[in-house]
């Protein structure tokens, strides 16, 4: 039975059970059988519309990044209590399924590897990469075989390919250098797209560094690890694009909303444009 129905069963007037002794016989507390819940307030009603109103429109919201979206807007509230109330609205939000990279490192007829593998150089760990990496915007680049492509961090650039061919790896590589210029370290993963000798060469060509991930070193190369997951869980997975029209069209609508709009917690709830923002009013002002 459930408690509510045990706590009906208890008769306050009973003639020879007293009221502690019938909720000992029905298995519940004294102090559960008094108690009268209370509802919720006002302000937490009107708080959770705000959540309610919030998640159909970004599903994807957990309640870290819901409730940094509210103290955005104002509202002081802390994680906790905006996991209360999601899990007291059933509010589950869309969580990612773990994706595996595929190289091309076979080895026919007994030669050598087809693909190499270069080591990586965008660890945080890497004491000679980090000093020259933080606080400079555009020095490393980060890629990966995903069909909708970004390439240098901090800028609204995007390219879409519905192939995996390493030509269009290079067609958005050779285009963002002339854009942006030419990185000191371009860091990938193993896919065979980034392995491929005719993608490495540009890199050797215009003297950048060639950085690859570690084979499920996923924090090699977190921050645009992390973008991608957020575009396909947060735009791509919630649309059935139709056309390539539709689809750039979303994802034009998508990079500006989390460029904008989208605070994130490593940049200390500022968007980024906000945090790249900051980054270059201190690196002029030193």
């Amino acid at each position: 039975m459930s408690v509510e129905r045990r706590r009906q069963m208890i008769e306050t007037e009973h003639p020879s059970l007293s009221v502690v002794r019938q909720c000992e016989l029905v298995s519940i507390s004294r102090s559960s059988f008094h108690h009268q819940p209370v509802g919720e307030t006002a302000e937490t009603l009107a708080l959770m519309r705000l959540i309610d109103a919030q998640f159909l429109e970004t599903p994807w919201h957990g309640s870290r990044q819901m409730a940094r979206h509210l103290r955005r807007d104002g509202h002081e509230v802390g994680r906790k209590r905006v996991r209360r109330l999601m899990a007291l609205m059933g509010l589950v939000p869309i969580c990612q399924r773990p994706r595996t990279t595929v190289p091309n490192l076979a080895k026919p007829l007994g030669l050598r590897r087809e693909h190499r593998i270069f080591s990586t150089w965008s660890r945080w760990s890497n004491r000679e990469v980090r000093p020259r990496w933080t606080g400079r915007p555009g020095r490393c680049w980060p890629g990966l075989h995903a069909a909708p492509r970004h390439v240098p961090p901090g800028d609204r650039f995007a390219m879409v390919s519905n192939t995996m061919d390493v030509e269009f790896c290079v067609e958005a590589l050779e285009e963002a250098s002339a854009r942006f210029g030419q990185p000191e370290i371009f860091n990938t993963d193993q896919g065979s797209q980034f392995t491929s000798p005719r993608f490495t060469e540009v890199l050797r060509q215009a003297g950048t560094r060639i950085s690859m991930d570690g084979r499920g070193r996923w924090m090699d190369n977190v921050f645009i690890e992390r973008l991608w997951r957020s575009l396909k869980h947060e735009c791509v997975y919630l649309h059935a694009f139709e056309t390539g029209s539709e689809l750039r069209a979303g994802l034009a609508k998508w990079i500006g909303y989390y460029n904008t709009l989208r605070p994130h917690s490593t940049s200390a709830g500022r968007t980024p444009d906000e945090a790249y923002g900051a980054s270059v009013t201190e690196r002029l002002a030193a």
